[in-house]
Order: C-alpha cells, then sequence, then structure tokens
C-alpha cells in the first residue's frame, strides 16, 4: 500500500495536539519528543509497523520500544489512534493515579507498552534482548515450511539515551552478534534537558556506530514521513546481517515556536503556550482533538493488520499439526516449573561433601537445563568462575542462533538490560551472571526488573569476604543488603550445597519477579543437622530452623549463606537450649503466615544472635532491639578468605561470645 502522507500529515498535527493537551491539563510530562518525532510515529503505527491492536501480544507482531521514556505521550497518542485499548479519557488522564497513561511506559500497565522505560539508555538494551529473543526463537521454531517468527525491534531513542553507558554496552553487543533484525531510531535534535546537546557530546554517532558493525543511514529531514518509510524500508530489507541505525534530525518540540529547537522545548515549557501551539497547527479549539477522517484512516489501517495477521494464524495453525514437539516446546514458555518437580531432577549431594555454592551451583544447572530447554544462561566474561554455562549446549552466536549460553563481556549493566528485554519477551526463561560485588554495575536493570515482575535471574557469585586476596574491591560487604532492600527482588543466598539446590528450585517456580541467588567462592560444609528435604524446602519458606534446640529454648542464633556454619558450630557450643535459624531470603521469610514466622522466630525468645559477614542494619528486624549482630560495618581486607573472616571477627567464638552477654 503506498504510504498516505496527507492523512498521516493530518494524523501527525492532531497528535501533537492530543500530546499539547495532556500535558497542559496534567501540568506535568515532557512535550519534546511526542512533537519532534512525531512524524516517526506517524509512519510506524500509520503504516510500516506489523501488529495487531486486538492481540498485543501476538508473538510475531514488530516490538516498538520508546527508550525515551519521558516522552511517553508519543506512545500513548499513536497506541490511541491505533485501536489499542487505551480510550481518549486514558489520554485526558495522563499522569492521573491509576490510569493506563502512567508519567513513563510500564509494561502490564499499558496495552502495546512492550518495556517499562525512562531511566535512558534502558530501552535500547531492551530492544537488543527482544532481537535476540527473536533470532533465538526463530531458530527453534520456524521450519522450512513455515515461518512463525520473522518479527523486527524498533526502538526510538534520543541524545540522553546515545549517551548512557547501559546504551552503548548494548550497542556493541548487538553489533558483534549481528543482530540485523534490530532497528534503531535515533531522534537526533541536538538538544539534552539542560542545555543544547553540544555542551555535553561532540562524537560523530555514524562512525561511531558503524565501527561497531552497525549500518547507518542519516535522515536530513525527520519530519519527512516518505524519507522515514524509505529509510525504515531499506532497514527492513538489508541483507549486511548488521543491525540498523536511522538517525533522523529532528527539531524537538516542534509545534511549538517559542521553545522548538531549545533546551526548553524538551519538558513541559510549552505547554503554556498550548493555545496559540494549537491554533498554528490548524486545530479546532476542542481539546484533545481527533477528526473523522485520521479515526477512519486508522480504522481501516487496523482492518488492514488484522487481514496480516489472520494470514499469520493460519501458517500457525498448520505450523503446529505439522511439528508438534515445537509446538509443545513453544506452549511450555507459558508453564510454570514446580519447585517440588525440579528438585526431584537434582540428586542429593554427598554427605561429606566441601564444596562452593557456586560449584553446587554448576551442578545443579545442569539437570534443570535439560529439564527447562528454554532455559538461557549468560556470563558478562566469567563462566570459568560463576560456573553457569550449560555444559550440553553451546554459545549463541551469529552461526548458532539455538545456543543456550550467552557471552556478554564485561558489560554487566548491558547484560542485565539486555536480559530484561529477553523477559519482556517471554519466550525464554533468561539468567545471568558476575560477581556478587558487580550488581552494582548492573543495579539500575536489576530495580527495573524488580518493578516490572521481571522473572530474570541473576547467578551472582563470589559473595563474601571469603573472596578473599582480591581484597575489598571485590569483597561485597554492603551489596547483600543493598540488594535486599531493593522492592520485590528475591535475595537468596544459600549455605550449603542442598540450600543452593532449593534456591535454583525457589528462583524457577516464581514467575512475578526477579531472584538474585548469593554465592560463595570458597568452600562450606554440608549442614547435615536436619534432612536434605528439609533445607531445601526451607529455602522455599525464606527461613526455616536449620538445628533445632534439644533443650528448653534460651537462644536464637541466625544466619544466612556462608556463616550458618559458624551458628551451627556456636549453638553445639552453646548447647541444647540454642536453635539455629537459616534465613536465606528475607523476601520469602517476611511472606510466610504470622503463624509460621512465630513458629521459627517466637516472641517469647529475645536472645538472638544474627551473624553474616555483610553490614549489618538489616537483622534488626529479626534480633530485636535486645539482640546483637555479629557483622562488617566497614570494607574487607585483603587476605585469604579464611584469615580475612578472623580478622573482622566473623568466627564462632565471636558468636558464643555475643551469646553470652545476651546473658548478662
Amino acid at each position: 500500500m503506498k504510504l498516505q502522507t496527507d492523512i498521516l500529515t493530518t494524523a501527525s498535527a492532531q497528535a501533537r495536539g492530543l500530546a499539547i493537551d495532556a500535558v497542559h491539563k496534567c501540568n506535568s510530562g515532557h512535550l519534546g519528543l511526542p512533537l519532534g518525532a512525531t512524524e516517526i510515529g506517524a509512519v510506524l503505527y500509520g503504516h510500516a509497523l506489523t501488529h495487531n491492536p486486538d492481540e498485543p501480544r501476538w508473538l510475531n507482531r514488530d516490538r516498538f520500544v520508546l527508550s525515551a521514556g519521558h516522552g511517553s505521550m508519543f506512545i500513548y497518542t499513536w497506541l490511541h489512534l491505533s485501536g489499542y485499548d487505551l480510550s481518549l479519557d486514558e489520554l485526558k488522564n495522563f499522569r492521573v493515579l491509576h490510569s493506563k497513561t502512567p508519567g513513563h511506559p510500564e509494561f502490564h500497565e499499558t496495552p502495546g507498552v512492550e518495556c517499562t522505560t525512562g531511566p535512558l539508555g534502558q530501552g535500547i538494551g531492551n530492544s537488543v534482548g527482544l532481537a535476540m529473543s527473536g533470532k533465538m526463537a526463530a531458530a527453534r521454531f520456524n521450519t522450512p515450511t513455515h515461518t512463525i517468527f520473522d518479527q523486527h525491534i524498533v526502538c526510538l531513542a534520543g541524545d540522553g539515551c546515545m549517551q548512557e553507558g547501559v546504551a552503548m554496552e548494548a550497542v556493541e553487543f548487538a553489533g558483534h552478534q549481528g543482530l540485523d533484525n534490530l532497528i534503531l531510531f535515533y531522534d537526533s535534535n541536538d538538544v539534552t534537558l539542560d542545555a543544547m546537546a553540544d555542551k555535553s557530546q561532540s562524537e560523530n554517532t555514524a562512525l561511531r556506530f558503524k565501527a561497531m558493525n552497525w549500518d547507518v543511514q542519516t535522515l536530513a529531514d525527520g519530519h519527512d514521513l516518505t524519507a522515514i518509510l524509505k529509510a525504515f524500508n531499506k532497514a527492513k530489507k538489508a541483507t549486511s546481517g548488521k543491525p540498523q541505525l536511522i538517525i533522523a534530525k529532528t527539531i524537538i518540540g516542534k509545534g511549538i515556536p517559542e521553545v522548538q529547537g531549545t533546551a526548553k522545548g524538551h519538558g513541559e515549557g510549552g505547554a503554556k503556550f498550548a493555545d496559540a501551539a494549537r491554533k498554528g497547527l490548524g486545530l479546532p479549539e476542542e481539546h484533545f482533538y481527533v477528526s473523522e477522517p485520521v479515526r477512519e484512516y486508522f480504522a481501516a489501517h487496523k482492518k488492514r493488520l488484522k487481514r496480516g495477521y489472520s494470514k499469520w494464524k493460519k501458517t500457525y495453525a498448520e505450523w503446529r499439526t505439522a511439528n508438534p514437539d515445537k509446538a509443545a516446546l513453544l506452549d511450555s514458555s507459558n508453564n510454570k516449573p514446580s519447585a517440588a518437580a525440579l528438585l526431584e531432577k537434582i540428586p542429593a549431594f554427598a554427605a561429606d561433601a566441601k564444596l562452593a555454592t557456586r560449584a553446587a551451583g554448576k551442578d545443579i544447572l545442569q539437570p534443570i537445563a535439560a529439564e527447562l530447554p528454554l532455559l538461557i544462561s549468560g556470563s558478562a566474561d566469567l563462566y570459568g568462575s560463576t560456573l553457569n554455562y550449560i555444559a550440553s549446549d553451546k554459545d549463541f552466536d551469529k552461526t548458532n542462533r539455538a545456543g543456550r549460553n550467552l557471552r556478554y563481556g564485561i558489560r554487566e549493566h548491558g547484560m542485565a538490560a539486555i536480559n530484561n528485554g529477553l523477559a519482556y519477551d517471554g519466550i525464554f526463561r533468561t539468567s545471568c551472571a558476575t560477581f556478587l560485588v558487580f550488581a552494582d554495575y548492573s543495579r539500575p536493570s536489576m530495580r527495573i526488573a524488580a518493578l516490572s515482575k521481571l522473572p530474570v535471574i541473576y547467578i551472582y557469585t563470589h559473595d563474601s569476604i571469603g573472596v578473599g586476596e582480591d581484597g575489598p574491591t571485590h569483597q561485597p560487604v554492603e551489596t547483600v543488603s543493598g540488594l535486599r532492600v531493593i522492592p520485590n527482588l528475591d535475595v537468596i543466598r544459600p549455605a550449603d550445597p542442598e540450600e543452593t539446590a532449593g534456591a535454583f528450585a525457589a528462583a524457577l517456580e516464581r514467575t512475578d519477579g526477579p531472584t538474585l541467588l548469593s554465592l560463595s567462592r570458597q568452600a562450606v560444609p554440608m549442614l547435615n543437622e536436619i534432612s536434605v528435604s528439609a533445607r531445601r524446602n526451607g529455602v522455599l519458606k525464606g527461613g526455616y530452623i536449620a538445628v533445632p534446640e534439644t533443650a528448653p529454648l534460651t537462644h536464637i542464633l541466625l544466619s544466612a549463606g556462608s556463616e550458618l556454619q559458624w551458628a551451627v558450630a556456636a549453638a553445639k557450643a552453646l548447647g541444647g537450649g540454642a536453635r539455629v535459624v537459616s534465613m536465606p531470603s528475607f523476601l520469602r521469610f517476611d511472606a510466610q503466615s504470622p503463624e509460621y514466622r512465630e513458629s521459627v522466630l517466637p516472641s517469647s525468645c529475645r536472645k538472638r544472635v544474627a551473624i553474616e559477614a555483610g553490614v549489618t542494619a538489616l537483622w534488626h528486624k529479626y534480633v530485636g532491639l535486645d539482640g546483637k549482630i555479629v557483622g562488617i560495618d566497614r570494607f574487607g581486607l585483603s587476605a585469604p578468605g579464611n584469615i580475612a573472616m578472623k580478622e573482622l571477627g566473623i568466627t564462632t567464638d565471636a558468636v558464643v561470645a555475643a551469646a553470652k552477654a545476651l546473658q548478662a
């Protein structure tokens, strides 16, 4: 179909009016991108994207990601006009409590929004993950007879996104992997929030991307509908095997003469000129105006899109009939794994085993990966240390799109953002790994995963001063507690190999948020005071009695991770009245019933001591005002791990001394 420039030009003017009205109504928001990139939206949603507004999660839709999420009225406007379940009233309720149009786009909140964006650059990383998911799906499920996955990922980013390190980490990775199903529009308006962009950037973006193995097109006029479509079609049909960048030179805030092309056009500064701007755009006095011809055009376009969808559905039905095994595998992406079933697949460890929980994780991952063929495992250049390589499989790369191991290189932030993209797509179960101390490099993406309820699994190892000689730069004394305070992030710190099995099963069973497995570098003993089953299933509840008292209860000793061994040893020294409680997951324990929590930590026993090789603050909610905490409220030191533990007071003797002090 030929591009209908006349009606899309009209639609562009009315889209600008909708954005102006919404921002003006709530006195908040960002007008710069919705007005400056309007024609890109008109071409994509009015002509070029493959999607179905009535089936927002259609498997073979083109995915559009607004990385510059502050310009949320851009996507809300075009979703509304396209016929998604986003009414005009929702546009009028922009940034209003409980509306479908929050300040920045949020996954699960608005039909047609693929990713939660706003922190700049995240959407580019997410788009790389979506593109990788598309390649993986095509490799596994397409056949010579039936193509059910051939979608493109389209991302719109601005100068701010391009300046963020996470974006460039992801861009490098996409170029190296040859993700030619990825199209990135760069809304290049030469303006940032504070000032003109030349105050903070001067690189040649086209050359930079070409050096990273991207194809690049530049549009001198990013408002030319015909030029935008020509560039988009060229990008879609490219045969170079490279991702595609389209640099669109635009005017920020276009349509409000008083601020367009300036830093004032970035935010809501132009809203006070709303009436004059609307008049200049040829709009009537009626606010939130959409003409009947524009409505009719998008309604007709929606019918065209649905015809394409129906054609695909026919192919999909034929594919399912011809490939029942592949169909069953694809269907399994919607299944919630059972922790109990997974645990049955993991052999028990030898009772006298002594190994690091990261090493236990390696042994646990293999049968789980066999049971869950859509499980993916990546590492930030540390497979040899994090030990999370799926041994039965190979690497994902240009020659093997079905590989299950992802070599991210030293790109922790990009890795986490890309994993979010894989998780947003919902076909593959994704995990990634690095040293725990580098969680701070990936934390912003982890926070978004928690906010968006993405079931990403982080296998982060070397989790304490037990790292040893690498010293305080690599000893994450504050990191576990810093991650525990992120809402909806389940941090599990297992104490021995059997708890590690429970931790993996718990993480994989969870589908409403991310889980971090905090694993040790150093070997730990088996804690055989209770059964294998009790330890594994205790992890699922977050906290449990690891060593029951054998006399009237006098003390409760609490710990998590590799330090639980010292709580167990201290209990033996204190006598039969000491109970040891393992607390691998605060989030899970706090979610248990009051009755269960009371059974583990009875309020009648106030003589409590916690030990963990990290900062102490969070343990106060379990030991109370009367209890004591053996921890490390300082940075570590360079020495062998066992010496560092002793030097910093993480010992059995310290726990015993603290417990006896409570008797005084």
